[in-house]
Order: structure tokens, then C-alpha cells, then sequence
């Protein structure tokens, strides 16, 4: 009777795990075809973007650009979300698996032990009770032939059942790895949901700061084009400079100019710092404080200990390096920014360290970007300060 009941509850295992095979495989082929469907997707956008690189500048090609890279993000959303459901399907299907095969590696190694117990019982018997037991020779060869198979079949279904253990340890491996790589693709899911959000924000910024205007968005890349120029010729020393004389921390050395001026698309101050003639990013040296940002996000945490130029409130319109939202919108001509974009209510301009103060002018697009420069004391720094009268 035990035999019976053992051989159906396998036969049962062997058909219900074909039925959820072919359910798998059906399942995986659906997410094939998806996922196919995605790729090329994405093949055909990466190549739209090639085009569209192509073209002049222009603020619709911009924004055709920038349309089409948050096409592709959405794509690459689509494609991890995609990953995650058929990652997230395995781990189930593994997870029940391990769960069935737990029950009933514990259930069948029990009839098992009692099964060979029985059996090495007979197996103990001596042969001749078993032949005097018996009603004939046939009868004690039947017997004798049946407790040899008996034995022989449940060897090698304790062979199958080390097996079975076996491949439960490395269901249990396949679920661990799953999971890893699971817990990964949803990091990366928010990632790309980040960059999205990041992306749209930037279109948002152009379209803004152009006001849809193919002559505006002209006029910012000019602006910005002469600015860096003008930047570099005042590093060169083609500056025409006055020395001042000295001047300490939180002394006032110019101020803000008011609107647009030469390369200057509106009131802000441009600060940035030197050493050796080397850029440094201005949020190493200057205090943490509370910035209003009026960036679009740009990294701004400040770790030194220096006063600010300007006096707080101070609203943080661009930050330092390649990763700026104007960057990123282009709206802008350069690829890295120099130094940090500033402006605050009171425009007023003070020295950040003391040293001594330079007053100079540069030849910028059709007119003259003003600045001053402070050469710190004891050090090989220098702090500029663009866009400002004195």
C-alpha cells in the first residue's frame, strides 16, 4: 500500500512540474518576444539620436534631442521593469519548488527509513525458515527474488533522493543569485526613473530660459561662447588689469552689475577659483550655508570654511563642472562650467580671503567684461569675480 501511495505521489510531482514547465516556457516566450520588441526599440531611437546630433544647432534639434534621449530612458524603464517581472516570477517559481521539495524530502525519506527497515528486517530472516515457510521451491524462490528486488529498487531510490537533495541546495543557490541580481535591476530601475525625471526638468529649463525662441537660444549660446573666450584670455594674462592694493575677508571689491552686460545674459555674479592657474570647484573652499537654488538641481555642497562674495540670502543659479542642468539643456556653448553662478538681492561683492585686489577688463563679444581679482596672501590662489562694475 505504502509502495502505491509513494509511486502516485511521484508520478504526481513528475506531471504537475512538466505542466509548470511548459507554463514557464510559454511564460518566457512572452517576455522574449517583449523584450525583442524593446531592444529594437531602442536600437531604432539610439540611431534617431545619431541623426538628430547630426543636424545644425538649432533650439528644434534641442528639443527633438532631448524629446528622443527621454524616449529611450523610457524604453530603458520599460526593458528593467520587464527584467524585474520575469526575475520576480523565477524567484516564486523557485521559491515554491524548494518548498514543495522540502515537504517532501522530509515525508518520503520517512517512508523510505521505514521501508528499509522492513526490508533489511527480512533480509535478516535465515534461509532455510524462509525455505521451510515455504509451500513449495517456486514459492521460496518468488520469495526470495522479490525481497533482492525490494531492496535493490529501494537503494536506488535513496540514490535518487541524494540527488533530489542535491539539486534542492542548488535550487536554493539559483533562488540567492536571483535575488541579488533582483535587488540590483531595482536599483536601477530608480535610477533610470531619477534620470527621467532629470531629463524632463532640463527640457523644462530650455524651454523656459529660451522662452521657445530660436533667436533667444542664439543669443545664450553667443553670450556663453564669448564668456568662456573672455575667461581664458583673462587666465592668459590678456586682461588689461589695475592693482588696487590690499584688501581683507569681507571686504567689499565691486558689485554686481544690474541685467544683461557684455556675455552676460543677466544679473549674476560668476566666482570662481584658481590655483596655479588650475580651476578648483568653489564648493571646497566656501561654508555650507542655505543656498536657494534656482539651478535645476546642480550639485552644490559646500565643505570648506570660506565667507561667500555675496551676502545671504544667496540664490545658486549654476554649479561647477559638466553636470549642470544648463549643461545638460544646452543652453549654454561650453561643456564644462569654470566656476559657480550667483546672485542675491544685496550686490554687493566681497572679497572671500585677504589679499590683493586687481580691477580689470577683457574684450568680450561686442563690448567689455568687467571683473576684479583678488591674489590671496601666502598661497598660490586666486579668486575672480565676472560680471560686476566697481
Amino acid at each position: 500500500m505504502k509502495k502505491r501511495i509513494l509511486l502516485l505521489f511521484l508520478s504526481f510531482l513528475i506531471c504537475f512540474s512538466f505542466v509548470r514547465l511548459q507554463f514557464q516556457s510559454k511564460q518566457k516566450g512572452v517576455f522574449a518576444k517583449t523584450f525583442e520588441e524593446l531592444k529594437q526599440q531602442e536600437e531604432e531611437i539610439v540611431k534617431a539620436i545619431s541623426e538628430i546630433e547630426k543636424q545644425k544647432e538649432s533650439l528644434s534639434k534641442q528639443i527633438g534631442l532631448m524629446e528622443t534621449k527621454e524616449k529611450l530612458t523610457k524604453v530603458k524603464i520599460s526593458q528593467t521593469q520587464e527584467n524585474i517581472k520575469v526575475l520576480e516570477g523565477e524567484i516564486a517559481s523557485l521559491s515554491a519548488k524548494i518548498s514543495r521539495l522540502d515537504l517532501s524530502l522530509d515525508s518520503i525519506s520517512k517512508i523510505f527509513l521505514s521501508r528499509i527497515t522492513a526490508t533489511y528486517k527480512m533480509g535478516l530472516v535465515d534461509p532455510l525458515i524462509l525455505f521451510f515457510s515455504s509451500k513449495d521451491l517456486g514459492d521460496f524462490l518468488a520469495k526470495y527474488k522479490y525481497l533482492r528486488v525490494i531492496q535493490l529498487h529501494d537503494r536506488s531510490l535513496l540514490l535518487s533522493m541524494e540527488e533530489t537533495k542535491v539539486n534542492y541546495d542548488e535550487q536554493k543557490k539559483l533562488k540567492e543569485k536571483a535575488q541579488e541580481e533582483l535587488t540590483i535591476l531595482k536599483k536601477q530601475l530608480e535610477q533610470e526613473k531619477v534620470n527621467l525625471i532629470v531629463q524632463l526638468a532640463d527640457r523644462r529649463k530650455l524651454l523656459e530660459e529660451t522662452k521657445g525662441k530660436e533667436t533667444e537660444y542664439q543669443r545664450l549660446l553667443a553670450a556663453t561662447r564669448a564668456e568662456l573666450e573672455a575667461i581664458q584670455n583673462i587666465i592668459a594674462g590678456k586682461g588689461e588689469e589695475t592693482e588696487v592694493g590690499k584688501v581683507n575677508q569681507g571686504d567689499r571689491v565691486a558689485t554686481v552689475i544690474y541685467g544683461a552686460s557684455p556675455c552676460s545674459t543677466g544679473t549674476h555674479l560668476h566666482f570662481e577659483i584658481r590655483e596655479n592657474g588650475e580651476v578648483r570647484n568653489p564648493f571646497s573652499y566656501l561654508k555650507s550655508i542655505n543656498l536657494i537654488d534656482k539651478s535645476g538641481g546642480d550639485p552644490h555642497s559646500a565643505s570648506g570654511n570660506w565667507d561667500w562674495p555675496l551676502n545671504e540670502p544667496i540664490k545658486f543659479n549654476q554649479g561647477f563642472g559638466e553636470n549642470t542642468s544648463a549643461i545638460r539643456a544646452k543652453i549654454v556653448w561650453y561643456k564644462f562650467h569654470t566656476g559657480i553662478d550667483l546672485n542675491s538681492d544685496d550686490r554687493a561683492v566681497k572679497a572671500v580671503k585677504k589679499g590683493t585686489l586687481y580691477r580689470g577688463g577683457v574684450a568680450c563679444g561686442s563690448g567689455t567684461l568687467r571683473y576684479v581679482r583678488v591674489d590671496h596672501d601666502n598661497s598660490n590662489i586666486d579668486t575672480y569675480y565676472l560680471h560686476v562694475d566697481y
